[in-house]
């Protein structure tokens, strides 16, 4: 049976504290109130045997969800502490019934629902805590958590959208890895004792896939080791401000897939910025959360100045057309909006405009990997079917002469 810790008032007015063992919470408020205790506050205490040894992951997809189901409940007229107990006692991952428990004591001692979230900022990013402080001042909580799902619901498919098209050139990736292996391991060692047995002089390109295979056996410890070590490097340099900013610079660089990131990164910002002024947090708060969020320091830097730049009265699509990683479009639909006063409804435009681009891109990003992939897939086999018949060939050859 659940155990709750309970701070209240007695009938005397002296403090009081203790455990109370209650099948639910509403239970071990009743058993407490005909105790004639006030002002009670539970916090549920949890023996070792309960807790996890593995907490398991608050999703993006349930932290939409609680959005939209918290939105639907407070436009009922439901009160903000009953819809968070409800969907705590109906969530069936426990990492989100601790956290939506910590919540309601939290609106319990008379806290914001803002300040609650603020404890699980990796559950809640920066900007969905800004978006609720500011939705809290305005009344419009119910309406801002709404525009919070929608725009969950549209960042999880962006990034379906990126993982789908990663997916069948990856496992093309891994099957041609897999396929040189088996080749280098064991199919070709055997036609090495065989050629040897015969005596006979070996073609060309038959004596350098044995020589590859000979290295790849005998080094095979020092190329796994090489790789480890190299990931590892990576790994070291990108904790450092100068290798992420290397890594990102690199990253655009690349040809389309650089692009693909650059309209992803254009994505995200318009849609955070368009949503957070759309709550009313003011545009200097906001820009500074939408620069946090996209993660590349080629941008964040670039962005900095932007922010400064906006300070000092020069408006913000001049100073992003300036960065140069802003496209000539999303600058200049960012001036309209300045221009016309519709500043957060054209930065919306601009993320609904960019999203389609980037779905374009990563299409022709898979139609352009696929073929290259089985292009190189094909060499490799062809040159070792080569290699093996002009071998074959060769020593029958000498065999008849």
């Amino acid at each position: 049976m659940p155990r709750y810790a309970y701070v209240a008032i007695d009938s005397d007015g002296r403090p009081a504290s203790g455990l109370q063992r209650s099948v639910n919470r509403e239970a071990a408020e009743a058993a407490l109130l005909e105790q004639q205790l006030r002002g009670i506050q539970l916090t549920e205490r949890r023996s070792v045997l309960d807790v996890e040894l593995t907490p398991r992951r608050v999703k993006r997809e349930e932290v939409m969800h609680l959005s939209r189901q918290l939105a639907a409940f407070i436009r009922a007229g439901l009160p903000i502490i009953d819809a968070v107990h409800s969907l705590g006692a109906e969530a069936s991952n426990p990492s989100v019934r601790r956290m939506m428990s910590d919540v309601e004591d939290g609106l319990r001692r008379g806290d914001s629902i803002s300040d609650c979230l603020d404890h699980h900022p990796r559950i809640f990013p920066e900007f969905y805590r800004g978006i609720l402080r500011s939705a809290e001042v305005t009344g419009q909580l119910d309406t801002v958590l709404e525009q919070l799902a929608k725009y969950l619901e549209r960042d999880l498919e962006a990034r379906r959208k990126i993982k789908s098209a990663l997916v069948y050139p990856s496992v093309i990736v891994l099957m041609a890895a897999a396929t040189v292996s088996v080749l280098a391991g064991f199919v070709l060692p055997r036609f090495k004792t065989f050629f040897a047995s015969m005596n006979a002089t070996l073609p060309l390109p038959t004596r350098i896939l044995l020589k590859i295979t000979d290295f790849i056996t005998q080094w095979w410890w020092a190329l796994i080791g090489g790789v480890v070590a190299a990931v590892v490097l990576y790994l070291l340099a990108v904790r450092t401000p100068g290798g992420r900013y290397v890594r990102d610079y690199l990253l655009l660089k690349v040809p389309v897939i650089g692009t693909a990131v650059e309209y992803a990164l254009v994505e995200r910002f318009c849609r955070i910025l368009s949503s957070m002024a759309r709550a009313g947090v003011p545009l200097p708060e906001a820009l500074r959360v939408a620069t946090d969020s996209l993660r590349n320091v080629l941008f964040m830097r670039a962005l900095s100045h932007v922010a400064e730049a906006m300070i000092e009265g020069e408006g913000l699509a001049g100073p992003l057309a300036a960065t140069g990683l802003f496209p000539g479009t999303a600058a200049r639909m960012m001036r309209v909006g300045e221009e016309t006063g519709t500043f957060d409804v054209q930065l919306e435009v601009t993320a609904i405009y960019y999203e389609g681009e980037l779905d374009y891109k990563l299409k022709k990003l898979t139609a352009l990997f696929e073929p290259a992939v089985i292009v190189v897939m094909g060499l490799i086999v062809g040159f070792v079917a080569v290699a093996l018949v002009s071998a074959m060939y060769g020593i029958f050859d000498q065999v008849n002469t």
